[in-house]
Parts: C-alpha cells; sequence; structure tokens
C-alpha cells in the first residue's frame, strides 16, 4: 500500500513537470521532426541536377520551400491570430479595439515571431547539413561569385563547378573535394549565424518584453498559469454543454415536441469574450472571459434560439 502511494507520487510529480515544461517539450519535438524532414529530404527526394542553369532553382527550393510552408502553418495554426481576424473584415475596429493600433501591433508581431520558429529551425538543421546550400551555390552564375569560389583553381573550375556536389566533375579529385568542403564550410557558418542571430534576437525580446511588464515576475507566471488553466477548462466545458445542446435538439427531433429551454450567451457576450485581452492596471483582470463575468452592467439576456445568423437572417451551420 505504501508503495503504491509512492509510486502515485512519483508519477504526479512527473505528470507535473511534464505539463509545466510544455513549452520545451514542444519545441524539442519540433525541433525532431524538423531534423528528421530534413534527413528524408535530403536522402530520398532531393537530387541535384547538377546542371548551371537548374541547381540554383533546385536547391533554393528545398532550401526555402518547405520554410515558407512551416511559416504558412505557424500563422494557420495559430489561435491567437483567428481572434483577431475573425470577423474583422465586417468590422474592422476588431483589429483595434478602443482604438488601440499599438495592442494590435503587438499581437501581430507575437503571431509573427510564433510562426517563424518552425522555419528558423527547418533553415538552421538544412544549413548545418549543407547538401541543399551545396547545390544551390554551385549554380551561381554571378561572375563575381564565380570568381571567388575558383579563386586559385584550374581553368575547368568555372565549366566544372555545378558538377561538384553530385561528384561527376572532371577536375582533380583534391580540388573537387576542397570545393565541397568550402561549399560546407559556407552553409554551415551561415546556419549558425541563423541560430545566434535567433538566440539574441528571443533573448532581447525576452528582456524587453519582461522590462516592460506592467506586472511583477511572480503575478505573470500567475497570469500565464490561469490563461492556461482558462483554455482547458472551457474546452472541457465547451465540449459538455455542445453535447447537452445536442442532446437536447436531438431528443426534440426524435420525440417530435418543442425543445426544452436552454440557457446560451448572446452573440455580443460571444464577441465580448472573443476579444484578445490587454492588460490594464486600471482593471486588473486576467483575461476577456473575467472581466465580462465581474461586470456589473453586463447584458444577461440569453438567446432565445442558440444559432449562427447572417444579417439577412440566413442561418449557418
Amino acid at each position: 500500500m505504501v508503495n503504491s502511494v509512492i509510486n502515485m507520487d512519483g508519477f504526479q510529480t512527473v505528470l507535473r513537470f511534464l505539463m509545466n515544461q510544455k513549452a520545451t517539450i514542444g519545441y524539442s519535438f519540433m525541433a525532431i521532426l524538423t531534423i528528421g524532414g530534413e534527413r528524408v529530404f535530403s536522402m530520398v527526394s532531393f537530387q541535384c541536377p547538377c546542371n548551371r542553369s537548374q541547381n540554383f532553382a533546385y536547391g533554393t527550393t528545398f532550401l526555402l520551400g518547405p520554410a515558407v510552408v512551416l511559416l504558412v502553418l505557424g500563422f494557420f495554426f495559430s489561435t491567437r491570430m483567428w481572434r483577431l481576424f475573425t470577423g474583422c473584415c465586417l468590422n474592422p475596429l476588431k483589429l483595434c479595439p478602443r482604438g488601440n493600433c499599438l495592442g494590435c501591433t503587438a499581437v501581430l508581431l507575437k503571431v509573427t515571431t510564433g510562426a517563424c520558429i518552425a522555419p528558423v529551425m527547418w533553415l538552421c538543421v538544412a544549413l548545418l547539413n549543407g547538401t541543399f546550400y551545396e547545390c544551390a551555390v554551385s549554380g551561381l552564375d554571378d561572375n563575381l561569385v564565380v570568381d571567388l569560389l575558383c579563386e586559385n583553381k584550374t581553368q575547368m573550375c568555372r565549366a566544372e563547378l555545378a558538377r561538384v556536389p553530385c561528384g561527376r566533375s572532371k577536375l582533380p579529385p583534391d580540388e573537387s573535394l576542397e570545393l565541397l568542403l568550402m561549399f560546407r564550410a559556407q552553409s554551415q557558418v551561415l546556419g549558425w549565424c541563423i541560430i545566434i542571430l535567433a538566440a539574441c534576437a528571443g533573448l532581447v525580446g525576452t528582456c524587453y518584453k519582461n522590462c516592460r511588464s506592467q506586472v511583477s515576475y511572480l503575478q505573470l507566471t500567475f497570469w500565464k498559469r490561469y490563461m492556461e488553466k482558462e483554455r482547458e477548462k472551457f474546452d472541457a466545458f465547451a465540449n459538455e454543454y455542445a453535447s447537452k445542446l445536442a442532446e437536447r435538439n436531438l431528443k426534440s427531433f426524435f420525440e417530435n415536441r418543442d425543445p426544452e429551454e436552454f440557457p446560451f450567451p448572446n452573440h455580443k457576450s460571444w464577441e465580448e469574450i472573443s476579444a484578445l485581452y490587454t492588460f490594464s492596471r486600471s482593471e486588473q483582470y486576467y483575461s476577456t472571459l473575467q472581466r465580462y463575468v465581474e461586470r456589473v452592467d453586463r447584458d444577461y439576456s440569453p438567446d432565445k434560439r442558440p444559432v449562427l445568423e447572417l444579417e439577412h437572417g440566413i442561418e449557418m451551420t
């Protein structure tokens, strides 16, 4: 019995640790996926054409293409961005509530920063490996770049440069290996430059954000914990409430009777709690939901029919 209690306490300790390190675990998992994806691209899909007219476009596509896709996916899966943009075409003022354009810009900057994490990881991993960069650089047709790459090399270097990544050049083996190592070194240096710049930018951004914080470190920590718990509880409560609403509607349909009364927030209430929250010393709430429920003048009148409607009365599903 005692051993069971000890084991349970140990399991809960590990679980709490993992829950507190969700961001770190998520980024680590993202890094592993990025490394794995890059290796798959390099070993399975990537085949440098070794043609001066095609190498640059082909290598650049494999280097930047996945980064662009990851950037788009980062924006697509950003909850904060959709909370900001949903409905803004019909009501542009939602982008800058209360005229707070600075807050909107800050949110867009946070969304962009979060969306850039995966693309930067991809670029760093791809450049450290060097395969894509070798192919792209060997296809450059700029005279200054080619002269720099072929400096102190034989006359055949310019003509055979595009074949070096494939190992099919007519250059002496030592010269071909020297060019290949130079390409790889340049790629890795560029990759480390991006890593250093990203790390410095992250540190400076975090320091600036904490320096400008209107609350103390412990209150900021509590705020983050509260937001996490509110999202978790909202998902669970919304799932349960949606299940009850679906059950009520199905009963009404199959039993062929009028539906029971069902309390449901009105449209204005949904709009208010869906807005992005910005902290203010004059109203120390932790979210738009808390600000709404603690208002003394909030609208308690529920929607009689919990459905979505357009301006012209067309119901949406």
